[in-house]
């Protein structure tokens, strides 16, 4: 079995303590082909696109503000949306294909939820671009990858889709090949780390790790990925302030040292 993903992508929330530019430069020091940038990197840096371009780096998704799933009709909720265009430019910008979005708060119903994700789907297919949701164990009610299927093929767009994190799928009991239900045309973005042999300590969990030092299986999850032909980046999306305490570039080296290890042991490579 061979590997068909893109490459590695580093997500900034890994080094959420180290400035854009210097971000940027331990992603390459450390071995990441692609960077993945959150709306939060966009608003501590006004210059964030310059900075992205000149690094030379591919952008493997942007990530938009969250709470627009849940968002009811009114001020709060077209700013939300205004936001999220603001995201689609910066992806064109960037030659980016893939936005993300974690649930986030709000308290419409899960009708509203459907109506909004349709919305939002419109938004990003007329920008040519692909929305991957993503659920989270710890959210109140969208805390299943059953949920968020029922609400992405209510909404009835094919620009929005899945984004599955081994964190949470690990922590939502669905572990290794868990995601065996899922349709290949579904699966439209990966985010990955280890899990500790323990409870988490979020929400939001930061205790996240390289795989290899954790509870994951590996070896299942990628080659699952891989049967399913998915052909885009992985991101490495592991907060965690015994990471933040350390240089970018050796936290940076050491998340892609330890994925392609377990890559090489899971696809023979």
């Amino acid at each position: 079995m061979t590997q068909k993903f893109r490459g590695l992508a580093l997500h900034t929330w890994t080094v959420d303590t180290t400035p854009l530019e210097q971000a940027l430069a331990a992603a390459k020091a450390g071995g990441f082909d692609a960077i993945e940038l959150r709306r939060v990197d966009f608003v501590r840096n006004p210059n964030a696109l310059d900075l992205v371009k000149k690094s030379s780096l591919p952008v493997a998704c942007v990530g938009v503000e969250p709470g627009w799933i849940f968002s009811s009709k009114g001020d709060e909720q077209e700013r939300l949306f205004g936001v999220f265009r603001e995201s689609c430019q910066a992806a064109v910008a960037l030659d980016c294909p893939t936005l993300m979005s974690a649930i986030g708060p709000g308290t419409a119903s899960l009708e509203n939820a459907v109506v909004n994700i349709g919305r939002a789907g419109k938004i990003a297919a007329g920008f040519k671009l692909r929305l991957a949701l993503e659920y989270q164990f710890q959210h109140p009610v969208v805390k299943s990858l059953d949920i968020l299927r029922d609400l992405i093929a209510r909404a009835g767009e094919k620009s929005v889709g899945l984004l599955l994190d081994a964190y949470h799928l690990q922590r939502g009991g669905r572990p290794g090949a868990g995601f065996s239900d899922v349709p290949e045309a579904e699966l439209f973005y990966v985010q990955y780390s280890d899990v500790p042999d323990a409870p988490p300590n979020g929400p939001p969990p930061i205790d996240r790790l390289p795989p290899g030092m954790g509870v994951v299986r590996w070896t299942d999850l990628f080659r699952l990925l891989a049967a399913k032909n998915y052909g885009g980046y992985i991101s490495y999306e592991a907060p965690n302030p015994a990471h933040w305490a350390r240089s970018a570039a050796d936290v940076a080296g050491e998340g892609a040292q330890a994925t392609r290890r377990e890559l090489a042991q899971a696809l023979g490579r």
